[in-house]
């Protein structure tokens, strides 16, 4: 124990007092810093599915694939979306889109079944979210129960792209 003299208190108090402030000091600048969205991940990306060409879609799986054991195996969150738009609904349905602008060749029907169980793994077993553009499925008439499960409907592809992009910090990738 310390003898109580005015020179201790006066230690103790300027002791106490430099805390105080450094801590109000700590306080006020966590106020200017950003705030992170509780549990955001750290890798935000989305690719652009707006394509006809199967081995085009293929070595996007691929890229994705890749992308999700990539950050699985480094424990780092991931929020990897595709959208869909124009030709990339033909990726999402069993449907030939008979007398559509999207109408099934004969590539994509042999190759079809692949791609759908590689898209559904993607989904079922790394959550990669599959979002269709709404404007492209009604103006092809395409019933929604056509759609593969896991697809999540956007009023607009392009403009959710747009979204993902610059409100939410997503990445963005395009295979060519």
């Amino acid at each position: 124990m310390f003898p109580v003299s005015p020179e201790n208190t006066r230690r103790h108090v300027t002791g106490a007092g430099i805390g105080l402030l450094l801590t109000a000091l700590l306080l006020a600048s966590l106020a200017f810093m950003p705030q992170a969205k509780a549990f955001e991940p750290e890798a935000k990306v989305v690719y652009h599915a707006d394509f006809a060409d199967p081995r085009r879609f293929s070595a996007m799986l691929t890229s994705i694939n890749n992308m999700m054991t990539h950050y699985q195996n480094e424990f780092i969150d991931a929020d990897v979306r595709i959208v869909f738009v124009a030709h990339g609904i033909r990726f999402l349905t069993d449907d030939d889109l008979a007398d559509t602008p999207f109408e099934a060749d004969e590539e994509l029907k042999e190759e079809r079944e692949t791609l759908r169980g590689r898209l559904m793994s993607l989904a079922s077993t790394h959550g990669v979210k599959l979002e269709l553009c709404e404007i492209t499925r009604s103006q092809i008439g395409l019933d929604e129960d056509l759609i593969y499960d896991h697809v999540n409907f956007v009023p607009s592809g392009v403009v959710r792209v747009a979204e993902l992009q610059n409100e939410e910090g997503f990445a963005y990738i395009k295979i060519e």
